[in-house]
Protein backbone atom coordinates (compact mmCIF):
# COMPACT_ATOMS: atom_id res chain seq x y z
CA UNK A 1 0.00 0.00 0.00
CA UNK A 2 2.55 2.22 0.64
CA UNK A 3 4.13 2.08 -2.70
CA UNK A 4 0.62 2.51 -4.48
CA UNK A 5 -0.16 5.49 -2.55
CA UNK A 6 3.48 7.10 -3.12
CA UNK A 7 2.26 6.40 -7.04
CA UNK A 8 -1.34 7.85 -6.59
CA UNK A 9 0.12 11.19 -4.79
CA UNK A 10 3.20 11.28 -7.43
CA UNK A 11 0.17 11.03 -9.98
CA UNK A 12 -1.68 14.27 -8.47
CA UNK A 13 1.27 16.01 -8.22
CA UNK A 14 2.63 15.64 -11.40
CA UNK A 15 -1.36 16.72 -12.71
CA UNK A 16 -0.33 20.45 -10.72
CA UNK A 17 2.82 20.94 -11.79
CA UNK A 18 1.96 20.05 -15.43
CA UNK A 19 -0.93 22.20 -14.69
CA UNK A 20 0.89 25.34 -13.31
CA UNK A 21 3.82 25.00 -16.44
CA UNK A 22 1.16 25.38 -19.13
CA UNK A 23 1.78 21.49 -20.50
CA UNK A 24 -2.44 20.49 -19.69
CA UNK A 25 -5.08 22.51 -19.25
CA UNK A 26 -5.63 22.35 -15.79
CA UNK A 27 -9.36 21.15 -14.15
CA UNK A 28 -9.68 22.05 -10.39
CA UNK A 29 -13.39 21.12 -10.57
CA UNK A 30 -12.01 17.59 -11.47
CA UNK A 31 -9.49 17.18 -9.47
CA UNK A 32 -11.33 18.15 -6.57
CA UNK A 33 -13.11 15.49 -7.71
CA UNK A 34 -10.99 12.80 -7.89
CA UNK A 35 -9.28 13.78 -4.81
CA UNK A 36 -12.20 13.31 -3.16
CA UNK A 37 -12.73 10.09 -4.48
CA UNK A 38 -9.05 8.28 -3.89
CA UNK A 39 -9.26 10.09 -0.41
CA UNK A 40 -13.00 8.97 0.12
CA UNK A 41 -11.59 5.12 -0.33
CA UNK A 42 -8.83 5.57 1.99
CA UNK A 43 -10.92 7.07 4.39
CA UNK A 44 -13.05 4.24 4.25
CA UNK A 45 -10.86 1.43 4.02
CA UNK A 46 -9.36 2.97 7.23
CA UNK A 47 -12.50 2.97 8.72
CA UNK A 48 -13.69 -1.08 8.20
CA UNK A 49 -9.71 -2.47 7.67
CA UNK A 50 -7.26 -0.64 8.42
CA UNK A 51 -7.85 0.71 12.21
CA UNK A 52 -9.65 -2.07 13.27
CA UNK A 53 -6.09 -4.22 12.53
CA UNK A 54 -4.50 -1.56 14.19
CA UNK A 55 -6.90 -2.04 17.35
CA UNK A 56 -6.68 -5.97 17.10
CA UNK A 57 -2.84 -5.21 17.15
CA UNK A 58 -2.80 -3.12 20.28
CA UNK A 59 -5.36 -4.99 22.38
CA UNK A 60 -2.93 -8.52 21.39
CA UNK A 61 -0.47 -6.40 23.23
CA UNK A 62 -2.37 -5.07 26.13
CA UNK A 63 -3.27 -9.20 26.20
CA UNK A 64 -0.17 -10.88 26.00
CA UNK A 65 1.23 -8.11 28.50
CA UNK A 66 -1.16 -8.78 31.28
CA UNK A 67 -0.75 -12.78 30.77
CA UNK A 68 2.90 -12.58 30.72
CA UNK A 69 2.23 -10.48 34.21
CA UNK A 70 0.20 -13.32 35.53
CA UNK A 71 2.71 -15.85 34.67
CA UNK A 72 4.99 -14.21 36.80
CA UNK A 73 2.93 -13.12 40.12
CA UNK A 74 2.21 -16.63 39.81
CA UNK A 75 5.99 -17.43 40.06
CA UNK A 76 6.11 -14.26 43.15
CA UNK A 77 7.46 -11.82 41.06
CA UNK A 78 5.66 -8.62 41.83
CA UNK A 79 7.61 -6.11 39.80
CA UNK A 80 6.06 -6.60 36.84
CA UNK A 81 6.01 -4.31 33.14
CA UNK A 82 2.84 -1.99 32.59
CA UNK A 83 1.99 -1.62 29.15
CA UNK A 84 3.88 0.84 27.42
CA UNK A 85 2.26 3.85 26.68
CA UNK A 86 4.31 4.78 23.54
CA UNK A 87 4.24 1.49 22.23
CA UNK A 88 0.49 1.10 22.66
CA UNK A 89 0.42 4.74 20.48
CA UNK A 90 2.94 3.65 18.01
CA UNK A 91 0.36 0.70 17.26
CA UNK A 92 -2.72 2.87 16.94
CA UNK A 93 -0.55 5.34 14.96
CA UNK A 94 -1.90 6.02 11.55
CA UNK A 95 1.19 5.40 8.80
CA UNK A 96 2.14 8.32 6.81
CA UNK A 97 0.21 6.64 3.66
CA UNK A 98 -2.78 6.91 5.62
CA UNK A 99 -2.49 10.08 7.42
CA UNK A 100 -1.95 11.49 3.65
CA UNK A 101 -4.94 10.08 2.61
CA UNK A 102 -7.53 9.12 4.61
CA UNK A 103 -6.80 11.95 7.18
CA UNK A 104 -7.19 14.72 3.96
CA UNK A 105 -10.55 13.33 3.04
CA UNK A 106 -12.74 15.52 5.19
CA UNK A 107 -10.88 18.79 4.43
CA UNK A 108 -10.85 17.32 0.64
CA UNK A 109 -14.61 16.82 0.43
CA UNK A 110 -15.74 19.81 2.35
CA UNK A 111 -14.20 21.94 0.07
CA UNK A 112 -15.47 19.77 -2.78
CA UNK A 113 -19.17 20.29 -1.66
CA UNK A 114 -18.40 24.24 -0.65
CA UNK A 115 -17.02 25.03 -4.31
CA UNK A 116 -19.23 22.90 -6.01
CA UNK A 117 -22.40 23.77 -4.70
CA UNK A 118 -22.83 27.09 -2.42
CA UNK A 119 -19.60 29.40 -3.38
CA UNK A 120 -16.56 29.45 -5.54
CA UNK A 121 -13.67 31.76 -5.39
CA UNK A 122 -11.78 33.32 -8.42
CA UNK A 123 -9.58 35.76 -9.15
CA UNK A 124 -10.13 38.91 -11.77
CA UNK A 125 -7.43 38.36 -14.06
CA UNK A 126 -8.20 41.73 -16.55
CA UNK A 127 -9.32 44.56 -16.62
CA UNK A 128 -12.61 44.66 -18.36
CA UNK A 129 -14.69 44.93 -16.04
CA UNK A 130 -13.55 47.86 -14.66
CA UNK A 131 -14.23 50.19 -12.62
CA UNK A 132 -16.49 47.55 -11.25
CA UNK A 133 -13.81 44.93 -10.15
CA UNK A 134 -10.20 45.65 -10.61
CA UNK A 135 -7.04 43.76 -11.29
CA UNK A 136 -6.41 40.87 -8.32
CA UNK A 137 -9.95 41.62 -7.12
CA UNK A 138 -10.74 38.25 -5.30
CA UNK A 139 -14.18 37.33 -5.68
CA UNK A 140 -17.06 34.99 -4.71
CA UNK A 141 -19.36 33.72 -6.77
CA UNK A 142 -22.83 31.76 -5.68
CA UNK A 143 -23.43 28.92 -7.18
CA UNK A 144 -26.90 27.75 -6.32
CA UNK A 145 -28.60 31.48 -6.83
CA UNK A 146 -29.30 30.06 -10.82
CA UNK A 147 -29.72 26.56 -9.88
CA UNK A 148 -26.97 23.60 -8.79
CA UNK A 149 -25.28 22.10 -11.34
CA UNK A 150 -23.22 18.56 -10.93
CA UNK A 151 -19.44 19.40 -10.51
CA UNK A 152 -17.42 18.42 -13.87
CA UNK A 153 -20.35 17.84 -16.01
CA UNK A 154 -21.89 21.32 -15.23
CA UNK A 155 -25.33 19.70 -15.42
CA UNK A 156 -27.87 21.60 -13.84
CA UNK A 157 -30.03 19.57 -11.54
CA UNK A 158 -32.20 22.54 -9.76
CA UNK A 159 -33.97 24.94 -11.12
CA UNK A 160 -33.09 28.97 -9.87
CA UNK A 161 -33.49 32.26 -10.45
CA UNK A 162 -33.04 32.57 -14.11
CA UNK A 163 -29.70 35.11 -14.88
CA UNK A 164 -30.77 38.78 -15.05
CA UNK A 165 -29.75 42.01 -17.01
CA UNK A 166 -27.14 43.78 -14.78
CA UNK A 167 -26.17 40.43 -13.43
CA UNK A 168 -22.40 39.88 -13.12
CA UNK A 169 -21.96 36.58 -13.98
CA UNK A 170 -18.93 33.97 -14.41
CA UNK A 171 -19.20 31.27 -16.99
CA UNK A 172 -17.02 28.67 -19.14
CA UNK A 173 -15.96 30.90 -21.99
CA UNK A 174 -17.63 29.88 -24.81
CA UNK A 175 -14.92 29.23 -27.43
CA UNK A 176 -13.10 27.40 -25.11
CA UNK A 177 -15.23 25.46 -22.18
CA UNK A 178 -11.80 25.44 -19.80
CA UNK A 179 -11.56 28.66 -18.99
CA UNK A 180 -13.77 31.12 -16.82
CA UNK A 181 -14.84 34.49 -18.13
CA UNK A 182 -16.44 36.78 -15.87
CA UNK A 183 -18.74 40.03 -17.90
CA UNK A 184 -22.46 41.75 -17.02
CA UNK A 185 -25.21 40.15 -18.49
CA UNK A 186 -26.95 42.47 -21.13
CA UNK A 187 -29.61 40.45 -23.27
CA UNK A 188 -31.40 37.20 -21.94
CA UNK A 189 -33.20 35.27 -24.12
CA UNK A 190 -35.43 36.76 -26.89
CA UNK A 191 -33.39 40.12 -26.27
CA UNK A 192 -32.53 42.33 -29.21
CA UNK A 193 -29.35 44.27 -27.83
CA UNK A 194 -27.93 47.03 -30.07
CA UNK A 195 -24.52 48.86 -29.46
CA UNK A 196 -24.96 51.58 -31.84
CA UNK A 197 -22.40 54.39 -31.30
CA UNK A 198 -21.42 53.53 -28.20
CA UNK A 199 -25.19 53.78 -27.24
CA UNK A 200 -26.74 50.33 -25.64
CA UNK A 201 -30.14 49.51 -26.49
CA UNK A 202 -32.61 46.78 -25.34
CA UNK A 203 -35.42 46.14 -27.06
CA UNK A 204 -35.47 49.56 -28.95
CA UNK A 205 -35.22 51.42 -25.37
CA UNK A 206 -32.02 53.22 -24.39
CA UNK A 207 -30.51 51.77 -21.14
CA UNK A 208 -29.80 54.89 -18.98
CA UNK A 209 -25.99 56.28 -19.18
CA UNK A 210 -25.28 59.32 -16.58
CA UNK A 211 -22.09 61.56 -16.90
CA UNK A 212 -19.67 61.22 -13.86
CA UNK A 213 -16.56 62.48 -13.05
CA UNK A 214 -13.72 60.83 -14.90
CA UNK A 215 -11.91 57.74 -13.76
CA UNK A 216 -8.59 57.31 -12.84
CA UNK A 217 -6.40 54.55 -13.38
CA UNK A 218 -4.68 53.04 -10.20
CA UNK A 219 -2.00 50.01 -9.76
CA UNK A 220 -4.62 47.11 -9.73
CA UNK A 221 -6.26 48.36 -13.16
CA UNK A 222 -4.54 46.91 -16.36
CA UNK A 223 -1.95 49.20 -18.47
CA UNK A 224 -4.69 50.74 -21.16
CA UNK A 225 -6.03 52.58 -18.09
CA UNK A 226 -3.38 53.18 -15.04
CA UNK A 227 -2.83 56.55 -14.45
CA UNK A 228 -5.25 57.87 -17.11
CA UNK A 229 -7.96 59.56 -17.03
CA UNK A 230 -11.01 57.70 -18.68
CA UNK A 231 -14.72 58.90 -19.41
CA UNK A 232 -17.33 57.12 -16.61
CA UNK A 233 -21.18 56.86 -16.45
CA UNK A 234 -23.37 55.26 -14.18
CA UNK A 235 -25.48 53.22 -15.93
CA UNK A 236 -28.94 51.27 -15.08
CA UNK A 237 -29.20 48.07 -16.34
CA UNK A 238 -32.14 45.79 -14.89
CA UNK A 239 -32.99 48.01 -12.30
CA UNK A 240 -29.27 47.52 -11.26
CA UNK A 241 -27.16 50.76 -11.25
CA UNK A 242 -23.21 50.50 -11.77
CA UNK A 243 -20.74 52.51 -13.41
CA UNK A 244 -19.05 52.07 -16.74
CA UNK A 245 -15.99 53.18 -18.51
CA UNK A 246 -16.78 54.63 -22.31
CA UNK A 247 -14.26 56.25 -24.40
CA UNK A 248 -16.08 58.61 -27.15
CA UNK A 249 -13.20 58.67 -28.84
CA UNK A 250 -12.38 54.88 -29.53
CA UNK A 251 -13.97 52.88 -32.61
CA UNK A 252 -17.59 51.59 -31.55
CA UNK A 253 -18.12 49.14 -34.54
CA UNK A 254 -16.42 46.07 -35.93
CA UNK A 255 -16.14 44.16 -38.95
CA UNK A 256 -17.22 40.24 -38.80
CA UNK A 257 -13.13 39.43 -39.97
CA UNK A 258 -13.03 40.78 -36.07
CA UNK A 259 -15.67 38.10 -34.62
CA UNK A 260 -14.71 34.68 -33.62
CA UNK A 261 -16.76 32.36 -35.42
CA UNK A 262 -19.98 31.69 -33.07
CA UNK A 263 -22.91 29.25 -33.56
CA UNK A 264 -26.38 31.29 -33.89
CA UNK A 265 -24.15 34.45 -35.44
CA UNK A 266 -26.48 34.47 -37.96
CA UNK A 267 -28.26 36.29 -34.83
CA UNK A 268 -26.07 39.42 -35.39
CA UNK A 269 -25.67 42.73 -37.86
CA UNK A 270 -21.64 44.04 -37.92
CA UNK A 271 -21.53 47.42 -39.07
CA UNK A 272 -19.01 50.41 -38.57
CA UNK A 273 -21.41 51.70 -36.30
CA UNK A 274 -21.32 48.86 -33.58
CA UNK A 275 -23.65 45.48 -33.28
CA UNK A 276 -27.01 44.10 -32.86
CA UNK A 277 -27.65 41.12 -32.01
CA UNK A 278 -31.16 38.68 -31.27
CA UNK A 279 -30.55 36.51 -28.39
CA UNK A 280 -31.43 32.62 -29.05
CA UNK A 281 -33.79 30.78 -26.44
CA UNK A 282 -31.34 29.40 -23.51
CA UNK A 283 -28.52 31.86 -24.33
CA UNK A 284 -27.19 35.42 -22.99
CA UNK A 285 -25.55 38.13 -24.60
CA UNK A 286 -22.61 39.75 -22.08
CA UNK A 287 -20.55 42.51 -22.15
CA UNK A 288 -17.76 44.32 -19.88
CA UNK A 289 -18.36 47.27 -17.65
CA UNK A 290 -15.26 48.60 -19.07
CA UNK A 291 -16.55 48.58 -22.82
CA UNK A 292 -13.62 49.41 -24.70
CA UNK A 293 -11.24 47.10 -23.74
CA UNK A 294 -13.67 43.95 -23.08
CA UNK A 295 -13.52 40.52 -25.43
CA UNK A 296 -17.08 39.89 -25.02
CA UNK A 297 -20.26 39.09 -26.95
CA UNK A 298 -19.79 41.11 -29.12
CA UNK A 299 -16.60 39.57 -30.75
CA UNK A 300 -17.34 35.43 -29.85
CA UNK A 301 -21.11 35.42 -29.13
CA UNK A 302 -23.66 34.08 -26.77
CA UNK A 303 -22.99 32.41 -23.74
CA UNK A 304 -25.63 29.03 -23.36
CA UNK A 305 -27.24 28.35 -19.80
CA UNK A 306 -25.04 25.20 -19.85
CA UNK A 307 -22.32 27.25 -19.65
CA UNK A 308 -23.20 29.36 -16.83
CA UNK A 309 -21.11 28.44 -13.44
CA UNK A 310 -23.21 31.42 -10.66
CA UNK A 311 -23.05 35.25 -10.21
CA UNK A 312 -20.22 37.35 -9.00
CA UNK A 313 -21.31 39.62 -5.65
CA UNK A 314 -18.17 40.08 -3.48
CA UNK A 315 -14.59 41.21 -3.26
CA UNK A 316 -13.28 39.11 -0.34
CA UNK A 317 -9.90 40.45 -0.55
CA UNK A 318 -7.48 42.67 -2.60
CA UNK A 319 -4.13 42.31 -1.09
CA UNK A 320 -3.31 45.74 -2.96
CA UNK A 321 -6.19 47.80 -1.67
CA UNK A 322 -8.20 46.39 1.43
CA UNK A 323 -11.00 49.10 0.70
CA UNK A 324 -11.77 46.85 -1.94
CA UNK A 325 -13.95 44.22 0.30
CA UNK A 326 -17.38 44.58 0.13
CA UNK A 327 -20.56 43.85 -2.11
CA UNK A 328 -20.59 45.33 -5.67
CA UNK A 329 -23.41 45.26 -8.48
Amino acid sequence: MPFLTSLILAAFVGYIGAWYTGAVEGNFALLLFLASVVTGIYWLAERIYFLPQRQKAAHAYEASLGARNVRLAQQGITQVDTVDDKAHGRLLMQPWWLDWTAGLFPVIVAVFLLRSFLFEPFKIPSGSMMPTLLTGDLILVNKFVYGLRLPVLNTKITDGTPPARGDVMVFRYPPKPSMDYIKRVVGVPGDEVAYLNKKLTINGQPVSKTPLPPYFGDSNDDRDTYMKETPQFEEVLGGKTHKILNNDSRRAGLSEAEVIPFADQKNCRYSVEGVVCKVPPGQYFMMGDNRDNSADSRYWGFVPDQNIVGRAFFVWMNFGNWKRIGRFE
